[in-house]
C-alpha cells in the first residue's frame, strides 16, 4: 500500500472512531414509549446537535447496568430507570451525579424530579382500564375492580408487589394519604395480601404493557390494570376505545440516569437537557400520553387539547378539566403519588417476598 493510500485509510478509520466514540445510547423502556422517545428526543437531538445517538430497549432492572459498571465497558450513556431503581442504583454507585448547572431549566421541574443522579423525564400512571361496552354502568374505583359479582369477568395486575399493595389498600378503605403509613406497618402490609388473596382466583398476571390490551380487546379480563400511555396510543387504532378510571390511580415518574463512566458524560447532559425542555416535552406526551414534568409543558399540553375559540372566555380551570395526562391537575389530584424511598428500603424487599409466597 501506498504511502499516500496508507494515509487515506487512517484517516478513515480516525474519521469512523471518532464518530462512533460521539454516538450516545439511550437505554429505554421499548414499545410504544420506545417510538415516542425516538421521535420526540432522539431524532431531534441529533439533528439540533450534530451528533449521532440511538435508543435501544432494555427491560428496566438494573442487572444489566451493574454488569457495565462492574467491567468498566459501557454499552450505554444514558438510562430510562423507574424511581425506585434510580434510588438503589444511586446509592449502589451504578450512576454518574448530576450537574445541575448544565439543566438550566430545572427549577421549572416538577417538585421531586430533579436528583442526586437522575432528572424526572415523565409521568406515568397505573391505571383501571376497562372495555366501556361490556358495562352498563361504569366501574369507578378499585372497589369496583373487587366486585366481580356486579362486574363480572377476570381481573389483570401487574405481576409483583409494587402498586398492587398500594391499589389493594385503597380497594379495601385506605384513604391515599394513609396508604404508606398503614403498608409500612405488618398489619398493614398482611391486610393487602388478604385483600389481594380475596381476589386471586380472578386475577391473570402480567408482565409486559401490552398485555392488558391485548387480554381486555379479547375479552380474556374485563377489567385490569394498566399503564395509561399504552391505553391511550391504542385507542388511536380502536374504533371502540378502552376506558379509563384516574380514581386512585398510581403514579411515578422514570427518570434520566446517566450510566457511571460513560465516557459520553457531557452528551449525556446535552441530552437530558433536550429531553426535559418545555418544546421536547409536548412533543413527546402528544405521542404518547405520558405526562411532561417541565411546568409549562403541562400546561401547554391541554391548553393545545383544548384551545378557546373565543378569546372573551375565561381560563380554563385545569385542577377541574378532564386530561388523559397523568400530570395533569386534574388527576394528580385524585392519585396517589407513589413512594420509591419506602420501597427502596428493606421492607420493599420483604413485601416482595411475601407476595410471591402468598400469590403463588
Amino acid at each position: 500500500m501506498s504511502t499516500k493510500n496508507l494515509i487515506r485509510l487512517l484517516a478513515t478509520l480516525s474519521v469512523a472512531t471518532a464518530a462512533q466514540a460521539q454516538t450516545l445510547i439511550v437505554a429505554n423502556f421499548g414499545g410504544a414509549n420506545g417510538k415516542a422517545q425516538e421521535v420526540a428526543f432522539i431524532q431531534p437531538f441529533k439533528q439540533i446537535h450534530k451528533v449521532d445517538a440511538k435508543g435501544v430497549e432494555y427491560p428496566g432492572d438494573l442487572a444489566a447496568i451493574r454488569a457495565m459498571v462492574a467491567s468498566g465497558k459501557n454499552d450505554w450513556d444514558v438510562v430510562e430507570v423507574e424511581s425506585a431503581d434510580l434510588k438503589t442504583g444511586c446509592e449502589a454507585g451504578l450512576f454518574e451525579r448530576i450537574e445541575r448547572s448544565r439543566i438550566p431549566h430545572a427549577n421549572m421541574l416538577l417538585p421531586g424530579t430533579v436528583q442526586d443522579c437522575g432528572i424526572g423525564a415523565f409521568v406515568w400512571s397505573t391505571v383501571m382500564a376497562y372495555d366501556p361496552a361490556r358495562f352498563k354502568e361504569a366501574p369507578k374505583s378499585w372497589q369496583d375492580f373487587w366486585n366481580v359479582e356486579r362486574f363480572p369477568g377476570k381481573r389483570g395486575l401487574r405481576k409483583g408487589a409494587r402498586h398492587n399493595l398500594e391499589i389493594a389498600l385503597m380497594a379495601d378503605g385506605v384513604q391515599r394519604r394513609e396508604v404508606y403509613s398503614t403498608l409500612k406497618t405488618e398489619a398493614g402490609m398482611n391486610r393487602a395480601l388478604a385483600k389481594l388473596q380475596q381476589l386471586k382466583p380472578h386475577i391473570i398476571w402480567w408482565e409486559s404493557g401490552v398485555q392488558p390490551i391485548q387480554r381486555l380487546a379479547s375479552g380474556e379480563t374485563s377489567l385490569s390494570s394498566a399503564f395509561n400511555g399504552r391505553i391511550t396510543t391504542a385507542n388511536r387504532e380502536r374504533t371502540t376505545p378502552l376506558a379509563i378510571s384516574w380514581m386512585d390511580a398510581v403514579y411515578e415518574v422514570d427518570y434520566w440516569a446517566i450510566v457511571k463512566g460513560s465516557p459520553r458524560r457531557d452528551l449525556a447532559h446535552n441530552f437530558i437537557s433536550f429531553a426535559t425542555s418545555e418544546q421536547a416535552q409536548v412533543a413527546f406526551s402528544h405521542e404518547i400520553s405520558y405526562g411532561p414534568t417541565h411546568f409549562n409543558a403541562i400546561l401547554r399540553y391541554d391548553s393545545i387539547r383544548t384551545p378557546r375559540t373565543d378569546p372573551n372566555t375565561p381560563l380554563t380551570d385545569l385542577s377541574m378539566s378532564p386530561s388523559d395526562s397523568p400530570s395533569a391537575p386534574s388527576n394528580m389530584r385524585r392519585s396517589l403519588a407513589f413512594n420509591p424511598a419506602f420501597w427502596a428500603q428493606g421492607s420493599g424487599a420483604e413485601m416482595d417476598k411475601q407476595f410471591v409466597q402468598r400469590m403463588k
